[in-house]
């Protein structure tokens, strides 16, 4: 038996409990560690000003955009490689995985180009504060025009899970994390022989962070991963066929994560007409919240192969099982992390330099929001499943109404009937609670249809 051979049919053979914490596991640490050095940015930024903190959070809806694209192409390979390999379609895998990389050259092309042109114009859209422009310009130009890191490290590590070596890409993933961790206050500082570069910094060490994921991972798909070769030849004519694979499956990612970015700088502007402070106690629930929700996005990573290949082989009472351990996972995972944000909110806005003002805005701002985490958990699970059992349509609906639709009508309508700061943070878990009750519908469609697999 061939390497390639044992790595595609674990993924129909192996216990499934074991086979999704195996695969799991390693993604959730990952994206853990990747999620700690978002905070810990933010946890650095916060000591040059709090005007440096709300320039960082009005940058993440951008940011954000930039990932979703990034995370749905990943995520449309992701599934797609699998079930190529299970069809026994190792050139068509091959084709999927070279048309990614055509789609990553593209994008940052994209990206640098706005980089250079629009991003102080971008500031300027929502705060006349010059010193929030300034430190937001300086931000968010490095992380745009710099951007390859950032395409190519989700790339090269979905390719490796996709495979079955979530391992590597999780070793990919957390390099690029550490790095950035140390390299923060370093460059923030100037600390020993590192010039200080104050907000420059932190974006610089984000941006380097990302680069030496991108370069570990693409060197583990070279020479561990037998399962996908490159071309240039293919890299540079990219097949249509599989552009339209890619894209029927990681659309709704994009929607999901694009439609949250529109989300964040819309429920922004509803803040700002309050105070800069409840925008920054936004983008630290946020990053927060990102930090949360990175196990449920790990255990996606494990689980989105594992229910492509086993849907593509038509084993109905493993893509059940594997939904079913992942839920329960993530749910609970997610009550435990609810009572702890609910008892120490103050020592969690503490991390960021927390003013007192801050303070008596952000307690109240978390104690609502975590009410979420449970719904918003399941949702992340359930869209997920949906994309890769071929119900894309109903993770787009949920990801319209969860990302777009549900939090800015809430953030809006508060505002307007209560004018009260303290009562719009309601509308963070008002939103998920819908959202989670739509997806829960459409589960029980999908359900039906799952049903019918084994018949």
């Amino acid at each position: 038996m061939t390497e390639t051979h044992h790595r595609e049919n674990k993924l129909g053979t192996m216990p499934v409990g074991k086979l999704l914490f195996s695969m799991a596991v390693p993604m959730m640490l990952s994206f853990f560690i990747q999620a700690l050095y978002n905070i810990v940015d933010s946890m650095f930024v916060a000591r040059i000003s709090e005007d440096a903190l709300t320039a960082v959070s009005l940058a993440f809806p951008m940011q954000q955009i930039m990932n979703a694209i990034g995370i749905g192409t990943g995520v449309g390979i992701s599934a797609s490689i699998p079930r190529a390999l299970a069809q026994k379609k190792g050139d068509h895998a091959e084709s999927i995985a070279n048309t990614g990389i055509f789609l990553c050259l593209c994008y940052m092309i994209i990206f640098m180009i706005l980089g250079f042109t629009f991003t102080r114009r971008y500031y300027l859209l929502q705060t006349d504060h010059e010193a929030i422009v300034n430190y937001g310009t300086q931000y968010l130009s490095i992380v745009w025009i710099i951007c390859f890191g950032a395409f190519f490290a989700n790339l090269f590590e979905k390719m490796l899970t996709s495979t079955g070596n979530a391992t590597l890409s999780m070793t990919a993933m957390a390099s690029g994390a550490v790095f950035n961790i140390i390299f923060d206050p370093l460059l923030i500082f100037g600390i020993g022989p590192f010039p200080e570069m104050g907000i420059a910094g932190a974006a610089l060490a984000t941006v380097l962070g990302q680069i030496l994921a991108a370069v570990i991972a693409m060197f583990f798909n070279i020479k561990r991963n037998p399962s996908i070769s490159f071309s240039a030849s293919q890299i540079l004519h990219p097949k249509a066929e599989c552009i339209k694979e890619i894209y029927t499956i990681g659309f709704p990612s994009m929607i999901t994560m694009g439609l949250t970015s529109m989300s964040s700088f819309c429920i922004n502007q509803v803040l700002l007409a309050y105070s800069t402070t409840a925008t920054a106690v936004y983008g630290i629930w946020l990053k927060l919240q990102n930090f949360c929700f990175m196990p449920a996005f790990g255990m996606n990573n494990g689980m989105v192969p594992i229910l492509s290949y086993n849907y593509g082989i038509r084993r109905s009472d493993r893509v059940q099982a594997t939904l079913k351990y992942a839920l329960i996972s993530i749910v609970s995972l997610m009550a435990v992390l609810t009572v702890i944000f609910e008892c120490f909110p103050g020592v969690l806005l503490n991390l960021f330099n927390a003013s007192e003002g801050m303070m008596e805005i952000g307690v109240t701002a978390i104690r609502f929001c975590v009410v979420s985490l449970v719904f918003g958990g399941a949702c992340v699970i359930l869209t997920s499943a949906m994309q890769a059992l071929n119900h894309a349509k109903y993770t787009l609906i949920i990801n319209i109404l969860r990302g777009f639709v549900l939090p800015v009508s809430a953030f809006w309508l508060l505002s307007a009937l209560t004018g009260n700061l303290n009562l719009l943070w309601a509308a963070v878990p008002a939103a998920d609670i819908l959202a989670f009750l739509c997806a829960l519908y459409l589960y029980r469609k999908m359900k039906e249809h799952l049903s019918m697999m084994s018949e």
